[in-house]
């Protein structure tokens, strides 16, 4: 049996956890040595967020949460301090709000053509390592087309609304699969895990979905009657 472990990850390239999230799966994805196809599907945190990038994220989520910008820094550098931990180097304070629905497309665009997890490896540290507008649509065919996708067709995705209904697909079935926020893992259509867990909850998860593919033992015919005479058969010690 070699078929990879099918595993769909709801996400948003805004989402700090998310990045963590990648980094932690990663990790027991690789302890685990299960052979693994990764599907990012779509998740946006923030749908009414602004196209154009015109408020800092320190200030959004103090004017959401309360506290004013200075909790939002707090709250900023908390989670970029668990972030330094996997090895990601947040620049969060220099992030900017952004909507993230054509990011989302291109990624739908980038599963066509084999380049996924790159795209998504790019796009997230753009926004929270180099703090780049993540909806703007010429920071968008810089990072795609970085990633591996043609410019051309890249340009044509974003001046259009192709893949929207596969970004509003994505976002309903998370809905449906009790998804209320992300990052979300689910192995095989199988098992659900939500949030950032340790790499070794990863691990073990994978582990055990692996282990559960493999066909069981079967048995033996002279085992089910006791009273069956065992025949001849050739071993590793010879005939």
């Amino acid at each position: 049996m070699s078929e990879a472990l099918q595993v769909e990850i709801w996400s948003d390239v805004v989402c700090p956890w998310c990045y963590i999230g990648k980094r932690r799966f990663e990790a027991g994805a690789a302890a685990s040595g299960v052979p693994v196809h990764v599907t990012w599907r779509s998740f946006q945190l923030d749908p009414s967020a602004p196209r154009e990038s015109t408020e800092d994220v320190a200030t959004y989520l103090g004017r959401k949460y309360g506290g004013g910008r200075e909790n939002g820094l707090v709250m900023n550098a908390r989670v970029s301090q668990i972030a330094a931990e996997d090895g990601l180097d947040y620049h969060l304070d220099e992030a900017k709000r952004a909507n993230t629905v054509d990011a989302h497309r291109l990624l739908h665009l980038a599963a066509e053509h084999g380049v996924q997890d790159a795209l998504k490896e790019r796009l997230l540290s753009a926004y929270f390592v180099e703090a780049l507008a993540v909806g703007d649509h010429d920071v968008l065919a810089r990072l795609a087309t970085e990633a591996g996708l043609p410019e051309q067709r890249v340009r044509q995705v974003l001046d259009s609304q192709e893949y929207a209904a596969d970004v509003e697909t994505d976002q309903r079935e998370a809905a449906e699969l009790g998804a209320n926020g992300v990052p979300f893992f689910v192995i095989d259509r199988k098992y659900g895990v939500s949030g950032a867990q340790p790499s070794e909850l990863f691990e073990q998860a994978l582990k055990q979905a692996w282990d559960e593919r493999r066909p069981s033992l079967v048995t033996p015919v002279g085992a089910v009657n006791a009273g069956s005479a065992e025949a001849e058969v050739c071993g590793p010690d010879g005939c």
